[in-house]
């Protein structure tokens, strides 16, 4: 039945609450690229979509702004940029890990002059200085992490911990390793780091399993991004594990090809520079406009619109006011004018995807088709010089933009737990070959270099490797590097920043060694272990001196040997206990053992057939009783001396199996023995410790400080809404009726004083002034804000009131029918319950009456009498009343029934007895069928019923629409 409005809201409320503050199992990827980033989310029981920003939008710009304090993101941080460039950071993520002296870093210092980059003191890796204010690259990458995940939890509703981030493929182990750490500051787990053609490659593939079969398919798929162009060879095909005999697809990259400053990017730069270029030849003023950040930020905007444009039209005007010293900007662009402007770009776009296919070592001939994704990809010049390349038509089925992230959170959901995704095998392939490097003394006494391939080029991951150092018998070093590089131009080899990656010392080498050695011990050598993970993370999971002992089982091991070997003849018969002792020496088997084997079938055999012989002479004939007694007796001797000697067999046995026992052989027995080493970071080093702590230090800071200024932005704009709201509510009649006269200019006054404060002096007031004020203000309009609430809920609230008294009313009337005084068979109700629902009816009408003359006299502006929750409360009360007898109607079964079946039972047991009798020749009788009780006397009783609960079904949907409407 219905409850009151305000126990509704309080459920709704509590309910919600719950929901928010749900921690579940959601998981997302974010395609963190240089322009924009794209968040993939999945959570249980929702299918994989795309989390959207505050603004609605797919996508957000992959820019943070900092001024006075706060911090701004995406479409707003780039609109600040146009104001302060220097204090506005973008175009980020291939800067982690890199060195502020490697080319990448010089060449963004290029592109975007306004920039204050320095190094670290401790690491040497990019820091920006803005101000008085140092920004490492790794804490902005962290923040925008952070806002990503901020989208996805608002998207699900729900807490995640959990995510796969989507990279380059030719991000080596600098960079990956620093983006773990960005990640490790935003407080986020990364179940993996999945190359981006991989995460487009795993996309492509779940929408069609159908299509693959244990032929390999061949597919390119090409990116051009903002920053970035690569290819990637994939194979497509259905595998059988071996070890759980499923057969899964199975993805696998064969071949890349990239181009790491080959992406719309330069090319918007390029046309950025050549409307410079165009300002400062109108002469419009005399300050150059590559001088003024400002200027040049602006341009840099318009340039990015222009070329979007030009992918649909052959011209367009870049159009800018107020660009420098207010000279407005207005110059037109033809697509030819900026193919011709990238041209020398334009000529390197088939270069990745010819590398790709030769690192793959397969032929154009063998590729099904080469699939586009990546923004960059729908400038027209890009796709005719690739179709000219390939000369077929290029793959446009899948999301450009989405694509990569979509992979990921399938990646995500496999690999969190809760979630349970078909399987998919992906296996990527490493570009940057790595390997082992160490000194040797030779033969002469010369010390030489010796190296060791750990992952050669191509070679799929995840994968794990073993070097054996052999002639090491002294602590040592080794060290870990890049190599075979040859297939890399000269520039980028220099991109890639340090060959060397880790040493590891090792230490301690010859008293391990000499602890296991000796006569019976055989060294084989020092093993490293090496692992390349499903992130393309390298690492030295241990070394460790592995030998080789011989070991002789001592007589104590003998002795449980037969101790063990006793106590299982204890637990089994003799010939269990002969079979087992067999079982154990069946490496041994001596020829003993063979014939007792051999001669106890041939003795069951020969017995079983004298047996037989016997019986069958006794048969055929009575032998006299004086010569079947001595052949029983003669058998009964035989039979003592065959156990005998068995007895005896047995024992010689046992005692030959004890000697076998102690003559055991000898056992190798591998030992393996860890030894200390140290791994010394040879790249970019990583963040950790103090360094670590103070960052992450600073980046809560900014959390909190955000949080800050969103509770008084929120409680800011709360009250001035309230303050409008209530000026208009007031000058309609539909609310001013309900409020007095004093009433009105107390509310007017106080919205009056509060706006003239929130413009003067509280413009920098803190979120709790705004929300005290507010409280204030409504404690003002509570009342007049209530009355109108009941005077525009109460009809309805009536209409309903008026239905349960009817239906109720109909109810009665058919309930007095099934009194015992009416009719004795059907004496459901008792005279007091009839009489206590009528009185509950007649009071409830009476009540209604009284109170509805009473309100009716009242203005609009005075005390409610008549109110919803007292009306609420009635409906109820005569509800439960109703529900009482409704339900004992239910469950009530007439007398006649139970009498029915009684004589039905007795009738079945005469009707078995006069059976039986007619089997004897006796007569049989008919069973008379039982007739239902239940006539159609109760069908006006179960309609009335029925309309009742029909009428509270429609009530209470009534007052949950209600609800909704409330303005409390």
């Amino acid at each position: 039945m219905s409850q009151l409005y305000t126990s509704l809201a309080a459920c709704t409320l509590l309910l919600l609450c719950f929901i928010s503050h749900g921690h579940g199992a959601a998981v997302m990827s974010i395609d963190l690229g240089s322009e924009w980033m794209k968040i993939g989310v999945v959570s249980p029981g929702v299918p994989m979509e795309i989390a959207l920003n505050k603004e609605s939008k797919r996508k957000t710009p992959t820019v943070i702004a900092f001024r006075d304090g706060a911090r701004i993101f995406g479409e707003d941080a780039q609109t600040m940029g146009l104001r302060f460039p220097s204090n506005t950071f973008f175009y980020l993520f291939d800067l982690l890990g890199k060195t502020v002296d490697n080319p990448i870093v010089e060449l963004y210092r290029k592109r975007f002059p306004y920039y204050e980059i320095v190094g670290d003191a401790e690491r040497n890796t990019v820091v920006f200085k803005s101000e008085d204010n140092l920004y490492s690259v790794e804490e902005l990458v962290a923040q925008l992490i952070q806002k990503a995940r901020e989208f996805a939890e608002d998207s699900t509703n729900q807490q995640i911990t959990e995510c796969v981030l989507v990279v380059p493929g030719y991000f080596g182990q600098a960079e990956r390793n620093a983006l773990l750490d960005a990640a490790n500051l935003a407080n986020i787990k990364v179940l993996q780091l999945i190359n981006d053609y991989s995460a487009v490659a795993l996309n492509y593939g779940i929408f069609r399993r159908k299509e693959m079969n244990e032929t390999a398919q061949y597919f390119v798929f090409y990116d051009m991004g903002a920053y970035k162009t690569s290819a990637a060879v994939v194979s497509y095909q259905l595998v059988k594990d071996k070890a759980t005999r499923e057969t899964n697809p199975v993805i696998q990259v064969l071949g890349v090809g990239y181009d790491r400053t080959l992406g719309g990017l330069e090319m918007q730069l390029r046309l950025r520079d050549y409307l410079a270029t165009e300002f400062n030849n109108m002469k419009k003023t005399k300050t150059d406009v590559f001088t003024s950040p400002r200027a040049l930020a602006k341009l840099f905007k318009e340039a990015g619109r222009v070329k979007n444009v030009l992918s649909a039209n052959v011209n367009h005007f870049a159009q800018i006011e107020g660009l420098l010293d207010e000279q407005d900007f207005k110059f037109q662009v033809t697509r030819e004018k900026f193919e011709e402007l990238c041209k020398d770009l334009f000529e390197r776009v088939a270069a990745p995807l010819q590398q790709a296919l030769t690192t793959s070592g397969l032929a154009l001939e063998n590729v099904n088709q080469v699939i586009l994704f990546g923004g960059g990809t729908r400038v027209p010049k890009v796709q005719e010089v690739l179709r000219n390349a390939i000369n077929q038509d290029l793959g446009k089925n899948i999301n450009m933009d989405e694509a990569a992230a979509m992979g990921a959170v399938y990646k995500a959901a496999d690999l969190a737990m809760g979630f349970k995704v078909k399987k998919f095998v992906s296996k990527d392939a490493v570009i940057f070959p790595i390997q082992v490097t160490f000194e040797r003394e030779g033969e002469s006494g010369n010390v030489k270099l010796v190296r060791r391939s750990l992952f050669g080029p191509m070679n799929p991951y995840p994968q794990k490797k073993v070097i054996t150092f052999n002639k090491h018998t002294d602590d040592f070093s080794f060290n870990v590097n890049y190599a075979e590089l040859d297939h890399l131009r000269a520039d980028e080899l220099q991109r890639l920043g340090s060959f060397n990656l880790t040493k590891v010392s090792l230490s301690d080498v010859a008293n391990i060694i000499q602890t296991n050695s000796g006569d019976a011990i055989e060294s084989k050598g020092i093993k490293a272990h090496f692992t390349m993970d499903e992130s393309g993370l390298f690492t030295c999971t241990g070394i460790e001196l592995v030998v080789e002992k011989t070991v002789i089982e001592t007589e104590d091991e003998g002795t449980l040997s037969k101790l063990g070997s006793t106590i299982s003849k204890l637990f089994s018969s003799g010939k269990d206990a002969e079979e087992g002792e067999n079982g154990q020496n069946t490496e041994e088997p001596s020829t003993t053992d063979d014939k007792a084997k051999t001669d106890a079938p041939e003795t069951s055999t020969d017995k079983s057939t004298t047996d037989t012989k016997d019986k069958a002479d006794e048969s055929s004939k009575e032998p006299p009783v004086d010569e079947t007694k001595s052949k029983e007796t003669k058998s009964k001797e035989s039979q003592d001396k065959d156990e005998a000697k068995s007895k005896e067999e047995t024992k010689a046995k046992d005692k030959s199996e004890d000697v076998k026992v102690e003559e055991v052989k000898p056992k190798i027995v591998t030992v393996k023995e860890k030894i200390p080493n140290k791994v010394e970071t040879l790249f970019a080093v990583r963040l950790d410790g103090e360094k670590l702590e103070a960052i992450r230090k600073k980046v809560d800071d900014l959390n909190a400080l955000e949080k800050r200024i969103v509770r008084r932005e929120t409680a800011m704009n709360a009250l001035e809404t309230f303050v409008i709201d209530s000026n208009q509510k007031l000058d309609e009649e539909e609310y001013a009726s309900c409020a007095t006269e004093e009433e009105i200019e107390a509310v007017r006054k106080a919205c009056a004083d509060v706006s003239e404060w929130m413009y003067e002096d509280g413009e920098n007031a803190e979120a709790e002034v705004y929300e005290d004020k507010l409280k204030e203000l409504e404690k003002l309009t509570n009342d007049i804000y209530a009355r109108h609430w009941e005077h525009t809920e109460r009809p309805d609230a009536l209409n309903m009131l008026n239905q349960v008294l009817n239906g109720s009313s109909s109810f009665l009337l058919t309930a007095k029918n099934f009194t015992k005084e009416v009719d004795p068979e059907k004496d459901i109700f008792t005279a007091v319950e009839i009489a206590s629902l009528e009185k509950i009816i007649t009071t409830t009408q009476a009540w209604l009456v009284e109170e509805l003359e009473a309100q009716n006299v009242l203005a609009r502006n005075q005390p409610v009498r008549l109110t919803v929750k007292s009306i609420s409360e009635k409906m109820a009360s005569v509800d439960r009343e109703v529900k009482y007898l409704v339900n004992k109607m239910k469950i009530w079964k007439p007398k006649i029934v139970e009498d029915s079946l009684k004589k039905l039972k007795d009738l079945n047991a005469t009707k078995v007895e006069r059976n039986e009798t007619a089997e004897d020749g006796g007569d049989q009788i008919e069973t008379p069928e039982v007739v239902d009780t239940e006539t159609d006397g109760n069908a006006d009783f179960k309609e009335a019923s029925e309309d009742f609960e029909n009428i509270i079904k429609a009530t209470e949907t009534n007052n949950e629409n209600d609800e909704q409407h409330s303005e409390l």
